[in-house]
């Protein structure tokens, strides 16, 4: 289970040197042998994987625009394989370290893999801007930070360095105003079984990256959250806030929190690296959030290439129909035929502890979707190199509004031998917000004066 055994993966394209920049040569493969936001075009060598034409954009028969949910468009598909211990040694190649485990430690669990759709969509608006991108957009110091003047399309679209698709990740599209939940709920399973929801809480998502129109947004900012507690109620009326920086060296993640009993925002600089989240149970660390968030300077990030695995996608019967106490939660694990997973074209960076800093984890693998949505499978391991937790996000695209979206997933402690599962918004869904908010109504005394006197 050691780390070093997933350096056996064979990968379809290596990293080229250290921070070289595209060529107007190689920006011709967009729209050509690859996507305008840089994925290889084509089908696989066997079809298990189809060729990109576009995603979808058609809703299916009855969806409901601005309900918060969003209808399976493959509901009535059926498995095409199932992994499971006894046959998971002919897929090891197409498996992370954590889903090995997983298939090994309970013979219970299983991979239902399903037919693939390559369904992520963007607006010409983004796709033109990516492709402006790919000979303009530099990543810089070391690939800690990039410049303002990537704003408006994904920063790298044929990524050279580990850093490159690290920020791709970062600032994937996810719209260009805001999504907002009522009830996103993160629920804790511990080693009895017992699922216990630890936090549910009104979240705001503000993509500012991608607001190039909107005049008074700070043109160095790249996102922003806040989240109102309702439960548990002792934590009721209590909000965070995070904002993050393209270039997070010269100006650091600006944290606040607001406590009802102090009747104030203070700064919370300790919301960062490896302090655990309490909303999620402590499973799961501040830089994990939405699979990677913060600076990147305690480890150096390395692009292994690009590989096939099965990841989740496409995943609407996760996210809106697998009600959470009654059927997703198993005592060790996510309940399998609540999962979709299909074959995709992975981008792989390792992830190794620098000498003389300090982390919970010595090195993380992170595979994450070449068509950029967002879905992701993730192992970290411990200071000797044993697998410690594993992440896994789910993808499903908001068709009606070109957003290839991901924020959905579970982490497994394998130390402790328990699970969180994070933003299960079963209870009013997702909204897309029709316009992006004022500066001043995004002031955290702002949001705590109107979030308070609701």
């Amino acid at each position: 289970m050691k780390f070093h055994n997933i350096l056996s993966l064979v990968a379809i394209g290596l990293a080229t040197p250290a921070f070289a920049a595209v060529t107007a040569e190689e920006a011709k493969q967009l729209g050509t042998t690859l996507t305008p936001f840089g994925a290889v075009k084509a089908a696989n060598a066997d079809g298990s994987i189809p060729a990109y034409t576009g995603g979808l954009t058609k809703a299916p028969e009855g969806f409901k625009p601005d309900s918060g949910f969003w209808t399976d468009p493959f509901k009535d598909e059926k498995p095409v394989l199932r992994i499971d211990s006894k046959n998971m040694a002919q897929h090891a190649a197409l498996l992370s370290e954590g889903q090995k485990h997983l298939l090994s430690k309970y013979p219970g669990y299983y991979l239902n893999v399903y037919p693939t759709h390559r369904t992520a969509a963007y607006p010409k608006k983004i796709l033109d801007a990516t492709v402006r991108n790919a000979t303009t957009c530099k990543a810089t110091k070391e690939g800690l930070a990039i410049e303002n003047a990537c704003r408006g399309g994904i920063p790298f679209p044929i990524p050279k360095t580990g850093y490159e698709v690290m920020w791709n990740q970062i600032l994937r599209y996810q719209g260009e105003t805001a999504i907002t939940t009522a009830a996103s709920r993160s629920w804790v399973i511990d080693t009895s079984g017992k699922a216990v929801v630890t936090a549910e809480q009104a979240t705001f998502q503000d993509f500012v990256y991608y607001q190039t129109d909107v005049a008074d947004r700070d043109p160095d900012m790249a996102w922003r959250v806040y989240s109102i507690s309702k439960v548990p109620a002792r934590r009721a009326g209590e909000m965070t806030g995070l904002a993050d920086y393209l270039d997070p060296v010269a100006r650091p993640r600006k944290a606040w929190s607001y406590t009802p009993g102090l009747r104030r925002v203070k700064l919370s600089p300790e919301f960062a690296y490896d302090t655990p989240v309490a909303s999620m149970g402590g499973v799961t660390l501040f830089d994990e959030l939405f699979v990677f968030s913060g600076i990147m300077d305690r480890f150096d990030f390395k692009l292994i290439g690009k590989k096939e695995m099965y990841i989740q996608y496409n995943a609407y019967k996760n996210l809106y129909d697998c009600p959470t106490a009654e059927k997703a939660l198993l005592p060790n694990h996510v309940n399998p035929e609540c999962e979709r997973w299909e074959k995709h074209r992975v981008w792989a960076v390792e992830a190794t502890l620098k000498p003389g800093q300090r982390h919970a984890y010595s090195k993380r693998i992170y595979y994450f979707d070449e068509d950029l949505t967002g879905a992701a499978n993730y192992d970290a391991f411990d200071q000797n190199g044993q697998l410690y937790r594993s992440l896994f996000q789910a993808a499903s695209p908001m068709y009606d509004k070109q957003i290839p979206f991901a924020a959905k997933n579970v982490v497994y402690d394998f130390n402790k031998g328990m699970y969180v599962y994070v933003n299960d918004v079963m209870v009013g869904g997702y909204k897309v917000l029709p316009s992006a908010r004022s500066e001043r109504e995004m002031n955290p005394e702002a949001i705590v004066s109107r979030e308070s006197a609701r």
